[in-house]
């Protein structure tokens, strides 16, 4: 089975960067997709970014200029560099593989952004 697992994540004032890690495990033929997602309390889970295989992104246009997302194909591993960070980015944020066409998803990691 595969387990995808977040780190990277911690408490920090606004304007402070964070860089999120996904290592992704198991029996793991190709990763098609690779993304982050997050969720605010008493929100629903938005898009954060998205990577392919061939390591074409997409990025939500609020994010855009801020947030970098990358991915290491030989260690299964993504990256989200987060910079200028504001109080409305404090989410869980996780980590999302499509793999084969399945899609699995992390725990999560809690960002938070004090003012």
């Amino acid at each position: 089975q595969v387990q995808l697992v977040e780190s990277g994540g911690g408490q920090v004032q606004a304007g402070g960067s964070l860089r999120l890690s996904c290592v992704a495990s198991g029996t793991i033929f190709n990763i098609n997709r690779m993304g982050w997602y997050r969720q605010a309390p008493g929100k629903q889970r938005e898009l954060v970014a998205t990577i392919t295989s061939g390591g074409t992104t997409d990025y939500a246009d609020s994010l855009k200029g801020r947030f970098t997302i990358s991915r290491d194909n030989a260690r299964n591993t993504l990256y989200l560099q987060m910079n200028s960070l504001k109080p409305e980015d404090t989410a869980v944020y996780y980590c999302n593989a499509l793999i084969s066409w399945v899609s699995y998803w992390g725990q999560g990691t809690q960002v938070t952004v004090s003012s």
